[in-house]
């Protein structure tokens, strides 16, 4: 995708500053409507109905919609710091496929599990954390800081998932983006990739 070029700014990681604008004006809207416009169309609940056809957006607007500031806020300060990165390693559609491909997952799983409730980007970043340390992989070996990375955030939310702590935290959707981070990895370093 092309970047966008002014005098002051450079637009220059598309797929991850859209979705961060996407999320930031969703978050107003929101605001305006004191909390039910994301529950409408960007959160993934219980009562959703699979004949409701807003249910099957849903599946991937979810991870569009935050529940407050501080929400959106803790995902997109990791969000912005690794995404350029990763975008411009695997290019912008591949990027935009795997964001894709992965709030699906958790939207699915969430609603075929009946697990609850779910929004946020943090799947996604979970995805992009693994993700990124696929980037300097070489010979096949695998990076120490992809085994720190599981240990410090892939393992913490697997003990608070077994502890079924209530901390309004989706653990299950941050292991499934980790999951989609590392088949994405794996997929990459074989040079499989989604470009059409």
């Amino acid at each position: 995708m092309q970047e966008f070029v002014t005098n002051w700014f450079q637009y220059n990681s598309v797929v991850i500053l859209t979705y961060f604008f996407l999320c930031l004006i969703i978050m107003i809207i929101d605001k305006i409507f004191k909390g039910k416009f994301v529950e409408k169309f960007f959160s993934i609940c219980k009562k959703d109905s699979w004949l409701n056809l807003i249910t099957y957006f849903k599946m991937f607007s979810h991870s569009l919609g935050h529940a407050d500031w501080n929400h959106l806020y803790n995902n997109f300060v990791k969000i912005l710091l690794i995404g350029p990165m990763i975008e411009e390693k695997y290019g912008s559609i591949n990027l935009l496929i795997m964001m894709l491909i992965t709030s699906l997952l958790i939207g699915l799983i969430y609603k075929i599990f009946n697990l609850g409730r779910v929004k946020g980007a943090s799947g996604v970043l979970y995805m992009l954390i693994i993700l990124s340390s696929f980037v300097n992989m070489e010979g096949g070996k695998i990076p120490i800081t992809l085994a720190l990375i599981i240990i410090f955030f892939v393992a913490d939310d697997i003990i608070k998932f077994i502890k079924r702590e209530d901390d309004n935290i989706s653990h299950i959707g941050h292991l499934i983006g980790a999951i989609c981070g590392v088949v994405f990895g794996i997929l990459s370093i074989n040079g499989i990739n989604f470009n059409i």
